[in-house]
């Protein structure tokens, strides 16, 4: 018998290999295996198994060595090919991340991983027990369930997850948790170590030790059962005992991708579970509007807790900045803000400041010529930064796209005004701590935003310290929103509530009102005075349903709308990427691709609506040109069909497909 196999080190040419006899029962479409070249080894994935030889293979034939270690999971390389065939990629590409992943740790020093001996006395709520009774008789079965849990902030969806964690893991299956950052990841691997009996915690993710990594493949390899807990990277892992799949904070933007093929794992996870008939839960406070959905209609089973663990609700107030005629210290600051940290700080509780920017100010601009500070590599302005060198506070203009930075200069580069002639315009977290250091001097103040958290460690100090009560008031972005437990948080403050509804996205009241929530889900999670004061610029519909009671009726509200206007649920949406490293190019690829898909179109009567080619908001990045086409149909299947019938098209180079949820 041979095989035909294609290197994992990228060769884009196959290759032919006699299997030994004792390897002819075990070696099949899809196994990882070890072949000679030349006078080295390389690993290879098997594509095609054959009782003799192609006629144009002339050369002498060598035999495979053996099989790599590789968990056996029967159905994995199915499944990877599926993802492909979604994705318009090569099944190699997921073969290929594997092997990066294999030879991170080649060289490293192993340890275990943590396993947990502290047993867990939590007594369960009547609505955090009805989940359990439902989901814990399907683990270990052959079934494919679908559970979504809407449990309010501080309800405790975490002890729900742990129950079944620990029930899975005694019944020798591993569990797959998947969070939208690794910030979250990390909290609750820290969390779960602690917190689960007997059972191995592994991370998988961008920040994981390569030791963790050795540590996880091996148990994989065995068929131990594990808890992997991650973002993107776990639900391609190859697993035989896979039992249960949790997806926390499901209706979170941070599960897709943003590197090709721009994957979104919430979907795999869902994909996964179907494919290989295991339960799969999945929780938020602020369910997508997608996962209510299908629970009305494609028979998912929905649980809700509506109480919180502890605490109770916080009362909301609104502020409109622009209509309050009170004067004020800052204008960023409102009378009720300033109150209201007073008397925090007066009781020795602890705020939390919420505002989706980083940087000091949006952007610099001179008022002489009106010239602006662009990065020289993508299409956006640079953002003022400000950072501390020897002693002295110094201003940076930095990218938030390729982190490319400069010195701020001392003058226009256009009209060579001086420096008291550039405006900043616009705040950012930097600014947000100096406002409110200067409103109270004595007041302990950090801040937690990419720029900070990207720091690991520091970062987790950083949320010790708070939650230990070290620090008075958490300045920061949407890191601090979601999964953070602080009991003596009493007061949130939302500076600028509407900041995000002004983007040009079908999605952006749902996507601005579930962020506003989950911050404001941060105050009074175990006490009874918790407040909540959202500033806005301008008054809008969504700021009615703040109040997480009542989100369920935004659902209503907002599913009514993108009926009428033809968005997903009620139509799918696929964008399409043209990238090219010469603007004459890129514009010319993305016009060719948009008219084949509407001759494809036309001629199939498929009625999709092809809008495109057209400039992104962001257009250049990292200095390659950036092009979009936005395909809308009724239905997956017309819009699968027509970028399959441009499939050729799609898998050169430089053009990426992103389908919508």
């Amino acid at each position: 018998m041979y095989a035909s196999v294609q290197l994992l080190n990228g060769f884009q040419r196959s290759l032919w290999y006699t299997i030994p006899p004792h390897l002819v029962n075990t070696i099949g479409v899809g196994s990882v295996v070890l072949v000679p070249l030349q006078r080295r080894k390389e690993t290879a994935l098997v594509s095609q198994i054959a009782p003799a030889l192609p006629e144009t293979v002339s050369f002498k034939i060598k035999d495979i060595c053996g099989l790599e270690p590789f968990p056996p999971d029967a159905l994995y390389h199915q499944f990877v090919c599926q993802v492909a065939q979604f994705h318009f990629v090569r099944p190699m590409h997921f073969y290929q991340r594997i092997r990066h992943f294999l030879e991170e740790y080649d060289s490293e020093e192993v340890h275990t991983a943590v396993t947990s001996t502290c047993a867990d006395s939590v007594v369960l709520t009547q609505e955090q027990q009805a989940v359990v009774d439902y989901v814990q008789p399907v683990i270990g079965s052959p079934a494919y369930v679908s559970t979504l849990i809407h449990g309010v902030t501080g309800s405790g969806k975490t002890e729900v997850y742990k129950r079944l964690i620990q029930t899975a893991i005694e019944q020798n299956k591993t569990v797959m948790l998947l969070l939208p950052e690794v910030t979250l990841a990390l909290q609750f691997e820290h969390l779960l170590r602690k917190q689960l009996s007997g059972v191995t915690v592994v991370g998988f993710h961008s920040a994981t030790k390569p030791s963790d990594k050795k540590a996880l493949w091996d148990q994989l390899v065995q068929r131990k059962p594990v808890l992997i807990i991650g973002v993107h990277l776990p639900i391609m892992l190859p697993c035989a005992n896979l039992g249960l799949i949790i997806v926390d904070e499901e209706h979170e933007q941070g599960f897709q991708e943003k590197k090709h093929p721009k994957m979104n794992s919430k979907e795999l996870a869902l994909w996964r579970a179907s494919y290989y008939k295991i339960p799969i839960v999945l929780g938020s406070a602020t369910p997508s509007l997608n996962s209510l959905y299908n629970v009305q209609h494609r028979g998912w089973k929905l649980f809700e807790i509506t109480k919180r663990f502890a605490g109770k609700f916080p009362a909301i107030t609104k502020v409109v900045l622009t209509q309050e005629g009170r004067r004020r210290k800052s204008f960023w600051v409102s009378r009720e803000l300033e109150d209201g940290i007073k008397e925090c700080l007066a009781n020795k509780k602890q705020a939390i400041i919420f505002l989706n920017r980083r940087g000091y100010s949006f952007f610099v601009q001179c008022k002489t010529c009106g010239f602006i500070f662009q990065c020289a590599q993508c299409s956006v302005s640079l953002t003022l930064h400000r950072t501390v060198k020897d002693g002295q506070v110094q201003g940076v203009l930095r990218c938030h796209y390729c982190d490319h930075a400069i010195q701020l200069p001392t003058s226009c580069p256009s009209c060579k005004a001086p420096e008291k002639e550039l405006l900043k315009k616009g705040i950012g977290t930097q600014q947000v701590v100096q406002i409110f250091k200067d409103l109270f001097p004595r007041a302990r103040i950090e801040r937690a935003d990419l720029d900070t958290t990207k720091k690991q460690r520091e970062w987790q100090t950083t949320v010790e310290r708070f939650y230990h009560g070290d620090i008075d008031m958490l300045i920061g972005t949407q890191t601090i929103t979601k999964g953070y437990h602080f009991p003596n948080v009493t007061l949130v403050g939302i500076l600028w509530a509407d900041l995000n509804l002004h983007f040009p996205l079908y999605n952006a009241s749902e996507t601005t009102l579930q962020q506003l929530i989950q911050v404001a889900g941060r105050a009074g999670r175990q006490c009874a005075e918790g407040k909540v004061i959202v500033q806005t610029m301008h008054d809008h519909p969504i700021f009615k349903y703040v109040n997480e009671i009542q989100y369920r009726d935004f659902f209503a509200d907002e599913l009514e709308a993108r009926r009428e206007t033809g968005y997903p649920p009620f139509a799918r949406l696929a964008s399409i990427e043209v990238r090219h490293t010469d603007a004459t190019c890129a514009d010319a690829d993305a016009a060719t691709l948009a008219d084949r898909l509407r001759e494809i179109n036309q001629a199939e009567g498929l009625n999709v609506s092809i809008l495109g080619p057209a400039f992104p908001l962001v257009y250049r990045i990292q200095r390659w040109e950036v092009r979009h086409i936005v395909l809308k149909a009724p239905s997956f299947k017309a819009l699968h069909f027509l970028l399959s019938s441009a499939e050729q098209c799609l898998l050169n180079s430089g053009i990426f497909v992103t389908m919508s949820q």
